[in-house]
């Protein structure tokens, strides 16, 4: 058994008190070891947090204690190292920012599709199959023939759409994320707008990877997840890549092959994208997260 247990949820739900949520959540985690990032809004609680099982366990119990709670669900995998670096728990405006007002997954979403029928689902050519994650997520990892918007964040898809989507041939849409957060959002923009036939992967790409077996998969290369594992794939294994820490984007082998490459300074991705200045800031970075290591110590800077 793994020493460290990951659990991501989320759920969109009415919080007019969300600002008073944050400190005893915060101190449940604290008591328990756990951490990870919680973000509360208005609209609900989106979160991905990492300890030990039964630390991980008691902050969970915790929030279904919490009525508008009692009915979260998680996904969970195993970590054999603390995959975060620190607890924050945050206000946000959105817990997922698309910048569309009037968007309330909780009142209109689209039509959930199981990872066992979601392989049937998309292989119908009639099917506009829309990956919703950023580009740098697409870029690793996405299913077989799924359109890229290629967009820098969440925030563009809208605009995509708009563009790309045209409502006279009443399309059949079926979208994709990491964990179902994202397509809550997109697919209730689409109901809003007029279209019928919307669909979106139960759990998201994580709990596709979780059940279905890989000789079975339409999924192609590795899922990136936001913490120090930064990669899974199938069986939600521990994937190859890790990231630059200079720009945050995953990098694996290969890339680290670029003459642009430099441990804890740029990567081919970056390099082009920072002054002197900061790589020379980035190198002395780089150096004392080297001499904290060294003496067994974490930097925070990290």
């Amino acid at each position: 058994m793994s020493e460290f247990s990951v659990a991501a949820f989320y759920k969109f739900v009415k919080l007019e008190d969300y600002s008073a949520l944050r400190q005893p959540i915060e101190e449940c985690c604290i008591k328990h070891g756990v951490k990870g990032i919680i973000l509360l809004a208005e609209e609900g609680i989106n979160s991905t947090i990492a300890g030990t099982y039964n630390g991980v366990n008691e902050v969970l119990n915790f929030l279904q204690a919490d009525s508008r709670f009692s009915d979260l669900t998680w996904k969970k995998s195993d970590s054999e190292k603390q995959p975060f670096r620190k607890l924050r728990v945050r206000l946000k405006k959105e817990i997922v920012t698309m910048g569309v007002p009037g968007i309330d997954p909780a009142c209109l979403v689209g039509t959930y599709v199981k990872p066992k029928q979601w392989n049937e689902l998309i292989s119908d050519p009639n099917v506009i199959v829309i990956d919703t994650r950023n580009d740098y997520e697409v870029e690793i990892g996405t299913f077989k023939d799924a359109i890229n918007p290629d967009i820098a964040s969440f925030g563009d898809l809208p605009d995509w759409i708009d563009e790309n989507i045209d409502l006279a041939n009443e399309p059949r849409v079926a979208m994709f994320c990491t964990g179902g957060i994202r397509c809550e959002k997109s697919t209730a923009l689409l109901k809003g707008i007029g279209i019928t036939e919307v669909y979106h992967l139960e759990g998201g790409i994580l709990k596709y990877l979780e059940e279905i077996p890989e000789d079975q998969s339409l999924w192609n290369g590795q899922c990136f997840v936001f913490d120090e594992r930064v990669s899974v794939g199938h069986g939600l294994e521990v994937g190859e890549y890790e990231l630059c820490r200079a720009c945050r984007f995953p990098i694996n082998n290969l890339d680290k092959l670029s003459p642009n490459f430099k441990v804890g300074v740029s990567c081919e991705r970056c390099y082009d994208q920072t002054t002197d200045e900061q790589k020379t800031r980035f190198a002395e970075r780089q150096k004392q997260i080297e001499l904290s290591n060294q003496d067994g110590k974490s930097h925070l800077g990290r």
